[in-house]
């Protein structure tokens, strides 16, 4: 069975849909599945003429803006309004039966420009929350991956200096368990995988992470820690908490499958610097399927074709291999 695969084009005035266009204008992606563009139709329709990108692809019109009241790296509220509409048609049909018409497998997001979305007067502060909100998930993570590095989110769009009052032992054990399936897979194509077991590096919080309770407020010694004896007890293969400034380098990650970090930027920053063009976002413990781009809305390259759509790639390639999975799953 051919998936059919949401891709909502994002902030319109951005780079999301040229990205858009030029991944479902690829022979490989529609021999793979039955693409479907969730956004306002005339503008990617213009944008496809400008860039003479094929836009006679199936779209399922969302906050349809004219044409001629947009301008490539503008953003306001209405263009918010709509690429927020986008993501919510696309879960809506995610969510529903797979015997209905309208029903999508996987949902592949655009990158959105989130003051838009604060100008419309959303209140959800990007995808990740939205999407929990909307199928009433409360123990989710977001994941950020690219072929070199893996990382899971123990707080995400919250600022730093709130993190440590955050911090929760059994959140993180749960962060263990969603990265510990993810780990399995990352190991079993691992040039060293037969020479250990699938291995969970987990971050501490502090420099050094805390070396030994001198720096910090015992963030290490009493909530990270106790998490993960949690996670060996139950049988997972973890190490840490892992001194932040040494966590990533090569030869820790020869050893490590999937990193769970304590905060957006400790994760966000090694996997940018590795895996920039090609790095994704996909959210865990959602009952449906969900990957993204892995890069802002980049105002000053939009509507110029000279974005790399490689990450869009990257995030349509591995929402198909995941319902592909999820297919063979239920086939057992």
């Amino acid at each position: 069975m051919i998936p059919k695969i949401a891709i909502t084009v994002g902030e319109i005035t951005g780079v999301g849909p040229e990205l858009a266009l030029h991944c479902v204008n690829l022979p490989e992606i529609h021999s793979r599945c039955r693409p479907i563009l969730y956004g306002p139709s005339q503008a990617i329709h213009r944008i496809g003429r400008q860039l003479g990108l094929r836009s006679d692809v199936e779209i399922r019109c969302i906050g349809d803006l004219p044409e001629n009241s947009l301008s490539p790296g503008h953003f306001n509220r209405t263009t918010g309004q709509a690429s927020f509409d986008a993501v919510d048609a696309a879960i809506r049909d995610a969510m529903l039966s797979p015997q209905s018409a309208d029903h999508v497998d996987a949902i592949v997001t655009g990158p959105i420009q989130k003051e838009a979305w604060n100008q419309a007067g959303i209140l959800f502060p990007g995808h990740t929350e939205l999407l929990a909100d909307r199928t009433s998930t409360e123990d989710y993570a977001m994941m950020l991956a690219g072929p070199e590095l893996a990382v899971v989110l123990v707080t995400i769009h919250v600022p730093l200096a709130d993190v440590p009052s955050l911090l929760r032992t059994d959140d993180i054990v749960h962060k263990i368990r969603l990265a510990a399936n993810v780990a399995k897979a990352r190991h079993s194509r691992s040039p060293n995988a037969q020479d250990r077991l699938p291995c969970i590096g987990v971050c501490g919080l502090n420099p050094h992470a805390g070396e030994n309770g001198m720096f910090g407020h015992g963030e290490e010694e009493t909530i990270i820690a106790p998490a993960i004896d949690q996670a060996r007890r139950e049988g997972f293969q973890v190490i840490g908490p892992l001194s932040p400034d040494t966590a990533f380098t090569p030869a820790m990650r020869n050893n490590i499958d999937v990193y769970v970090c304590m905060y957006h930027d400790q994760g966000l920053i090694p996997l940018k610097a590795l895996s920039f063009d090609d790095g994704i976002n996909v959210t865990l413990g959602l009952p449906i399927i969900r990957t993204s781009v892995d890069h802002g809305t980049a105002m000053n390259l939009a509507w110029q074709g000279k974005a790399n759509p490689q990450s869009m790639l990257a995030a349509i390639e591995a929402a198909i291999d995941f319902c592909q999975h999820r297919a063979a799953h239920d086939n057992r």
